[in-house]
């Protein structure tokens, strides 16, 4: 419907130019015959003619009313007059080139006429997209607004309608009133990742490309000049979509880091709050047990509630460091201590407690010193033990080994029994995370691995799952801490 109405406007401006043209070529041959002027004069009159009408930018005008002119000049200016004969070759000579001369600058003329023309609509059409872009950095980047940032689509380019669909958000956005099906064909045009103008319906697509990648499509209906506007305005909508997607991503980012800090928060509150009935019920308990009155039923069951209450008391004391570990409020006393000294220390509180587990301690090194908290690491090392002798099979070995890896002191934990699926190793370090084999080992809390490594990291180390060949029966992890400078530099000297 729009191109036919353009070619037909066309038609019509190229047909009254012609009869404009015409009216001249005759009004000249008649003046010029009254008047007898020569050829010559009447042929420079003739072309003058045709440079003003050429004016027009209408090529196809201009050229027929040169021809129309060659006639007139041939039949009442050139010997034999009244007849379109030539009897002079000079004569023919002029007439050639006054027809060649008037196409040549006609042509030349509507060239200079197209190009002016289509500068005046490049001009406009980028201050249409700096207005345009000035709208869209003045709109906020929330997606809620809906579709209401395509209003300054179809106001400022005045445009029927317009559509939008951003694959990210699987929304369809729409502005103006569209006559034909606009949403289906902007959807299309995702689905088949192709640019497309229908002359027929008006509706132009494109897709929105960022970095390479198709994250939406934009259709317009009623846009004039879409070659030339419609990949521009695609850019435009590409660069909000991306900043409200932005926006989104740092908002959820922003909640998400709120609400860590407010269960951080609150843990930490509630593990406070346990402390003291946890004291009070650990005192009386205690006396209750020294009871002489006490039978043994009773006193084995003020033992239970002794050892759990010690139990509930050690995971509140957990708590309390991991809240204060996640806010990075603990600040490691580092003190020059030996790594061997304080496994030995720990395993000898965890043998008595292994439940049938053998825990054996390998040094492969001379020196095992690091900069580290006594305190810190200890609670580090009980967590791997805890760990190890939860998960492993029962009469197995727990292995600990010290050995040096250059600037660090490396210590592995290897136990027997059911190997880490693969699908849980990228997990297991999570907070309250207990994998398949934690929820049928008994009770648990799912943070001794996570507080195991964030202690680590604050002793300038790291904890993860050991990359060596761990044993396709078993577990291993690789806890590593900075030696001091001074023992650095003497390896680096014996080397």
């Amino acid at each position: 419907m729009i191109k036919r109405q353009f070619n037909t406007d066309e038609i019509w401006r190229t047909a009254k130019l012609c009869g404009l043209g015409s009216l001249g070529v005759a009004l000249i041959t008649l003046v010029g015959f009254r008047l007898h002027l020569s050829f010559a004069t009447a042929s420079f009159s003739c072309l003058l003619l045709l440079v003003l009408l050429s004016l027009s930018g209408d090529f196809a005008s201009s050229a027929v009313v040169s021809c129309l002119a060659v006639g007139c000049l041939d039949y009442f200016f050139v010997d034999p007059l009244f007849t379109f004969r030539v009897a002079s070759p000079l004569d023919t000579l002029g007439l050639v080139s006054f027809l060649l001369t008037g196409l040549v600058i006609t042509r030349l003329v509507t060239k200079v006429r197209a190009a002016m023309e289509l500068s005046r609509l490049q001009r406009e059409k980028l201050q249409k997209l700096y207005d345009l872009a000035q709208q869209l950095l003045g709109l906020e980047a929330d997606p809620k607004r809906g579709s209401q940032f395509l209003d300054p689509f179809c106001g400022t380019f005045s445009i029927r309608a317009v559509c939008l669909f951003d694959a990210v958000s699987a929304e369809l956005h729409m502005a103006g009133n569209a006559c034909a099906n606009l949403e289906e064909k902007t959807g299309d045009a995702f689905l088949r990742a192709k640019d497309e103008d229908d002359h027929q319906s008006g509706i132009s697509t494109r897709c929105i490309r960022v970095g390479g990648r198709i994250i939406g499509a934009i259709g317009f209906e009623g846009l004039a000049d879409p070659d030339l506007t419609a990949g521009s305005l695609a850019a435009l909508a590409a660069a909000h979509l991306e900043r409200t997607h932005s926006a989104v991503h740092a908002t959820r980012a922003t909640a998400a880091a709120q609400t860590e800090s407010y269960r951080t928060t609150i843990l930490d509150a509630l593990a406070h709050e346990f402390k003291t009935p946890l004291s009070t019920i650990l005192a009386a308990t205690g006396a209750l047990r020294e009871a002489e009155t006490l039978g043994q039923y009773h006193r084995e069951m003020a033992e239970t509630v002794e050892s759990e209450a010690a139990r509930l008391g050690r995971l509140t004391s957990r708590l309390i460091r991991t809240a204060r570990l996640e806010r990075e409020e603990v600040k490691p006393w580092m003190e020059l201590i030996d790594v061997s000294s304080v496994l030995a220390d720990t395993v000898d509180q965890y043998a008595r407690t292994s439940a049938g587990r053998r825990i054996s301690v390998v040094k492969n090194c001379n020196s095992s010193e690091v900069l580290a908290d006594p305190d810190l690491l200890r609670l580090a090392v009980s967590q791997l033990l805890d760990n190890a002798c939860k998960y492993s099979t029962p009469g197995s070995t727990v292995t600990l080994s010290i050995t040096r890896e250059d600037d660090y002191i490396a210590v592995r934990i290897l136990s027997r029994g059911n190997p880490i699926p693969l699908a849980e190793r990228s997990k297991i370090f999570d907070r309250f995370y207990r994998g398949m084999d934690g929820r049928r080992a008994g009770p648990g809390s799912g943070l001794g691995l996570f507080v195991a490594r964030k202690i680590a990291l604050a002793l300038g180390g790291n904890l993860d799952l050991d990359g060596e060949p761990a044993p396709a029966d078993g577990a291993a992890f690789r806890l590593i801490l900075p030696v001091p400078a001074s023992d650095r530099h003497d390896v680096a000297a014996a080397v």
